[in-house]
């Protein structure tokens, strides 16, 4: 364990100013006595205050007002361009920023992902939803230095049959996942229950490309993947917070980049459909909660 050892007075790590013995003394050891079991456990950074939980909730409250105000203004006939400008528009409006716009270079303030796009879709002008689509929107915030971040499907008119279901048991997949959010259970045990509804759904899973801790800075960690066997992987403990985001594909699970997607358009190999929801947990002493969806 790389953290400082810490006397039982000394003022505890995470900045309470509580002396250690009241504060997470009791949590360390516990962390340490899985750890000794061979088990992989978080460290201290993974580990958010209540007031760094607060901080990511009120981040939240924009992001999920975002992504309502997209749901009641989405239609056929929009371009992605004109999601993006709801999206800047009405974050900036409430006092965040759009976490995506020039992070890492990336030129928008939201992704869309139409059809066979997996993830990161950069919306465009030239992008006209139609009716029969299926888009993914993913809106990420930062309010007072707190990130927040999920997303939603959504069908565009009449979809087939073979969209429609596709997008359910994505949302299913996720509902499943959430399921399994709860103190000293394992990262593996919300990937083998995603994992497993989406095959006996004849769906497969997106496996380079998963869910990440999240708070303090955009992409945090742990990864979290969603190929997975249950009791394996890291353990949760209260205040972890990440998201659960798993990618169903229609066809395999393979995916490439787009020729023409400026390094971040990620699609399906076959060009065959892809759905994903996603929202951001916090693990609880109890379960959990969702802070992002």
């Amino acid at each position: 364990m790389s953290e400082k050892k810490l006397g039982r007075n000394d003022p505890c790590w995470c900045g309470s100013q509580k002396k250690y013995k009241h504060c997470h003394m009791e949590f360390d050891e516990k962390l340490d006595h899985f750890r000794r079991e061979g088990h992989t456990v978080p460290t201290h950074e993974m580990i958010k205050t209540p007031e760094q939980i607060e901080g990511i909730r009120q981040s939240s409250k924009i992001n999920i007002a975002v992504l309502d105000l997209v749901a009641q203004k989405i239609h056929a006939g929009m371009t992605t361009e004109e999601i993006d400008k709801i999206v800047y528009d009405e974050t900036t409006r409430l006092g965040g920023i759009p976490a995506p716009l020039n992070y890492e270079g990336f030129p928008k303030s939201v992704c869309t992902s139409v059809n066979d796009q997996v993830c990161h879709g950069i919306p465009s002008d030239k992008v006209v939803l139609k009716d029969g689509d299926i888009i993914n929107v993913d809106v990420s915030t930062i309010y007072n230095g707190y990130f927040s971040d999920s997303s939603r499907m959504f069908c565009i008119g009449e979809v087939s049959e073979n969209a429609a279901n596709l997008v359910k048991v994505a949302k299913e997949c996720v509902e499943l996942g959430l399921t399994e959010v709860k103190p000293w259970g394992f990262l593996g045990d919300i990937a083998q229950a995603i994992s497993d509804h989406a095959h006996k759904n004849g769906y497969t899973i997106v496996r380079e490309i998963g869910g990440h801790g999240i708070g303090l800075e955009f992409h945090e960690d742990p990864w979290v993947g969603y190929v997975g066997k249950r009791g394996t992987d890291m353990m949760l403990a209260p205040g972890m917070v990440f998201t659960i985001e798993p990618m169903v594909n229609e066809g395999k699970h393979n995916v490439r980049m787009d020729e023409n997607g400026q390094d971040w358009i990620v699609v399906t190999s076959d060009g065959k459909l892809s759905a994903q929801w996603e929202i951001t947990v916090a693990v609880t002493e109890d379960g959990y909660e969702v802070l992002t969806y």
